[in-house]
């Protein structure tokens, strides 16, 4: 296990360069990293959502599971709180996706409990599960790597992921502590370059 560990941290660091060498104040645009990988899950609600169908926003991508006691909560609560922030262009112009890393434990009813917990606005974030092929495939394209470990947990990277209104993946942010005010100014630059 301390060797998939050993993988997990040197993966992460690879992944976190484009978000540490990302300096807002002197940047005039972020990085176009790729395009975003495209995907079907389903949402707490049980419909259907693509990441397509969210072209047209800028949309921030985590990955989490509901029974986490650490990083998860304080993860999405960190979202919820700069949701609140980007006030009416939450929904219409941002979107936030959180997709579980623990699809065979969260089903559309746990993650719209989990989603209730932290007063989520549903009109513009959905919780995502599904097939665990199909999400552990999301995973793997997004550069998460989960292991469930014996007593269910999941240790798994913590990358949260924007992506411009034209689908590309533009930086990732490595932990649930990252900048708030950083993370809310690239969601709203990303939202000024589109218009």
């Amino acid at each position: 296990m301390s060797r998939w560990l050993a993988r997990l941290s040197l993966l992460a660091a690879l992944i976190a360069g484009p978000a540490q060498t990302h300096d807002a104040e002197h940047d005039e645009r972020l990085p176009v990293i790729g395009t975003a990988p495209d995907f079907t899950l389903m949402s707490q609600d049980r419909t259907l959502v693509s990441l397509h169908d969210l072209r047209g926003r800028v949309v921030a991508v985590a990955f989490i599971f509901a029974a986490c006691t650490d990083v998860c909560p304080m993860l999405t609560d960190n979202m919820a709180r700069v949701r609140e922030k980007l006030g009416s262009t939450f929904g219409t112009k941002v979107a936030f996706v959180s997709i579980t890393v623990d699809p065979e434990r969260d089903t559309p009813k746990v993650l719209k409990e989990y989603a209730q917990a932290f007063d989520a606005d549903l009109e513009g974030w959905w919780f995502l599960t599904g097939d665990p092929a199909a999400v552990h495939e999301v995973g793997r394209q997004y550069g998460v790597i989960a292991i469930k470990k014996a007593n269910g947990d999941v240790d798994h990277t913590l990358l949260t992921s924007l992506i411009d209104p034209a689908g590309n993946l533009r930086v990732q942010y490595l932990g649930a502590g990252f900048d708030l005010e950083e993370f809310r100014g690239d969601l709203l630059s990303l939202v000024d370059e589109a218009r």
